[in-house]
């Protein structure tokens, strides 16, 4: 078949470890026979990030605002023992961090629902979406060991020179300090970003934090939240017959746990990192989950929401057998060549997404699956594939759909 013509790039974005691996696989067996593909290449993985004092990290970013659609593989967040590992300068910050910090926008995660594998939560029956507000907070911290006793304060020193306090803690001996900040613009285009979504979906939108503790910074959220949906979006989500409304984090986890699913749940940025991968593991695999950030300026960047599999990549370099999960990064890639088919006007290139998803579905739902959902599978009799075999299952399923 003659292959499928893109007009734009995609702003590719390489990762680390066994996410690198298979991201080279699933290019050469599932997208480069089928699309004259056409992409502008970042590597973030650790060692380029280190030669390139990040920079390169800054670059995919700039470039995703240029072209407008990126797609990303997963990235090492360094710690301690990886500054030893890979011989880093400095300890290098989240790139996630840093490209939704730029690019200012939400995350939306939703697990990938397959016949076979089954919720935990039994009375789970539609999938639960988590918009995560990607700015700020804890992923843009300020951070200080504190060595021995003394007065720890908040301090804000606005333009005109006048200082105000508040005090933080008299330590009386060693300890840690933590300072995160978020901004009312940012907050803003999160709380616009969920309600287009859910009228974009129509499904009904609860909005969590611990107001009652953070009383000015998580009422912050809450408040902006109230007046943007009273202000612009209210009659809207009358009219589409769906709801929004505020709840305690703590309740809402509550709720979940009884609900059947088919709402968006929006959380702050740490929160939702934590939901997002609970609620994924409890529908069934980590590798079984799309994650988009939405930027209010219509930028999109696909990515998997789960790490790089370390100990799988070890494994790898021992010319070990693996038997990884790739349906999350496959799903990235067909998630942007859809965005980039709609806003290039290519009715073939979204098709060719759509038939790529339906692929990954139907070799899973065929008993043709990676060791994780075996382990987890109501089907009977599994076969049980390695990562290089899983990929060329879903191939072959994936010829006879475009014949």
């Amino acid at each position: 078949m003659e292959k499928i013509k893109m007009t734009t790039p995609l702003v590719e974005m390489d990762g680390d470890e066994m996410t690198r691996i298979l991201w080279a696989m699933i290019k050469e067996e599932l997208l480069l026979p089928f699309i004259d593909l056409k992409t502008e290449y970042y590597d973030l993985g650790l060692e380029c990030r280190n030669e390139t004092n990040d920079q390169v990290t800054i670059d995919s970013a700039n470039a995703t605002k240029k072209y407008g659609v990126a797609v990303k593989c997963a990235t090492i967040t360094p710690n301690g023992a990886r500054m030893d590992e890979y011989k880093l300068k400095e300890m290098w910050k989240s790139p996630n961090g840093t490209i939704r910090a730029m690019l200012d926008g939400t995350v939306f995660r939703s697990p990938i629902v397959v016949k076979g594998i089954e919720p935990c939560v039994k009375n789970w029956k539609k999938p639960i979406t988590i918009a995560r507000h990607a700015y700020g907070d804890v992923y843009k911290a300020t951070e200080m060991k504190i060595p021995a006793a003394g007065k720890v304060e908040l301090v804000y020193t606005p333009e005109n020179g006048k200082e105000e306090r508040e005090l933080i803690h008299n330590f009386t001996g060693a300890g840690v300090v933590q300072g995160q900040h978020n901004l009312e613009d940012s907050i803003e285009s999160f709380a616009r970003s969920c309600f287009t979504y859910a009228l974009d979906v129509k499904q009904d939108l609860w909005f969590a934090t611990k107001d009652t503790i953070s009383k000015k910074y998580d009422h912050t959220f809450k408040d902006i939240f109230q007046e943007i949906f009273d202000k612009d979006y209210k009659d809207a989500f009358e009219k589409a017959g769906i709801t929004y409304f505020y709840t305690l984090i703590d309740d809402a986890v509550a709720r979940v746990m009884k609900s059947e699913g088919g709402y968006i749940w929006a959380c702050k940025n740490y929160d939702g990192d934590v939901m997002s991968d609970m609620i994924s593991s409890a529908f069934g695999s980590l590798a079984m989950m799309t994650s988009v950030l939405v930027s209010p300026q219509g930028y999109y960047e696909y990515e998997a929401a789960h790490g790089t599999v370390q100990r799988h990549y070890y494994k790898h370099l021992k010319g070990e057998e693996t038997s990884t999960n790739s349906v999350a990064t496959i799903f990235a890639w067909s998630g942007a060549l859809r965005k980039r088919g709609e806003l290039d006007k290519l009715p073939k290139l979204m098709e060719f997404a759509d038939k790529l998803e339906h692929a990954c579905i139907k070799t899973i739902e065929e008993g043709k699956m990676t060791k994780d959902l075996a382990l987890i599978t109501s089907l009977k009799n599994p076969t049980v594939l390695n990562s290089k075999g899983f990929i060329l299952e879903i191939r072959k399923t994936l010829e006879e759909s475009l014949s």
